[in-house]
């Protein structure tokens, strides 16, 4: 009970005052987009550019910890969208956007602050080497599997250029691109810009769950419950289980065990929906799965917690 009132209640209340200020209309709709907007746009890459851009690679890039969590997306992408298409019997398009709801935690707006709450700042390391890639392996996964799906014989090499194009257009890619650049070529930023974008990281993670609470309110589940259930469980306990069994079968030290399988543990963020809108498919069962795998993690982190050492 103390893990539930200490560290993950806490994250959940500044996200369900968002939700209560858009319920209320103290907060109106356009202000919601606009905060969120200005998270994932400016705030959230200035927080992925700051932590990659000084993150030890040699230390944290290790390929167990990243083999243990995205064995884990993978097999929950696989099986939500199999499970949509065959035992759903949904469109493939639709299968596509219900497996990228078993593929994309949400590991930047939840996984950081819980971890940081649960383990302290210093915990966050393996999360930023899981971060790192996290945006690009997802959609390229995705919208990968997706252009296949819709290219009907289009081609390798249009089919391609739509992935990487979809793929460059991410703020999140970008900063997290950036934040690599400077690490690898050992440039040295000067200290006022330095200063700026870290006067914008600290402003990411609250502001983003006040916004996450707010657009919420937005997406009440309607029908298509079984498969919503369905991409839940692949979101919530597939993936945190695989990364689990993996993590301790390859060696994984503590601190990457319990950032590997926390991660993993995350609802589906925002971008399922974000995926699904942007290709008109399945739009409701992401919308639904976010609101309803966000409850449900509440319960589903406190499992975790209990279990990691």
């Amino acid at each position: 009970m103390q893990i539930l009132v200490e560290v993950i209640l806490p994250v959940f209340l500044v996200l369900g005052f968002g939700y209560a200020a858009a319920w209320r209309g103290l907060v109106p709709d356009d202000a919601i987009d606009g905060l969120m907007r200005f998270t994932q746009n400016f705030a959230i890459p200035c927080l992925l550019f700051q932590a990659i851009s000084t993150l030890d690679l040699d230390q944290n890039f290790d390929w167990r910890l990243l083999t243990s969590f995205y064995t884990g997306a993978l097999t929950g992408f696989c099986v939500a969208l199999f499970g949509a298409r065959i035992l759903f019997g949904r469109s493939l398009e639709d299968a596509v956007a219900i497996g990228f709801i078993g593929l994309f935690s949400n590991a930047l707006l939840l996984g950081l602050p819980i971890t940081e709450r649960a383990y302290g700042a210093g915990a966050l390391e393996p999360n930023y080497a899981i971060i790192a890639i996290h945006s690009p392996f997802c959609y390229c996964i995705g919208i990968t599997a997706m252009e296949i799906v819709r290219a009907r014989g289009r081609g390798v090499l249009r089919t391609s250029g739509a992935v990487l194009r979809a793929m460059f257009r991410n703020a999140l890619i970008i900063g997290i691109a950036l934040g690599l650049v400077v690490n690898l070529s050992g440039l040295s930023m000067p200290v006022p810009i330095m200063d700026a974008v870290g006067l914008m990281a600290r402003a990411a993670l609250p502001a983003a769950l006040f916004g996450l609470g707010g657009v919420l309110l937005r997406y009440r589940p309607e029908g298509d419950l079984r498969v919503i259930l369905w991409a839940c469980a692949a979101s919530l306990v597939l993936h945190p289980g695989i990364a689990w069994m993996m993590g301790g079968a390859l060696g994984l030290g503590t601190g990457q065990l319990r950032s590997a399988v926390l991660t993993a543990s995350m609802a589906p963020g925002i971008n399922a929906y974000v995926f699904a809108n942007m290709y008109g498919a399945a739009k409701r069962v992401a919308a639904s799965s976010v609101l309803i795998g966000t409850a449900a993690s509440i319960l589903t982190i406190w499992v975790w917690l209990a279990i990691l050492p």
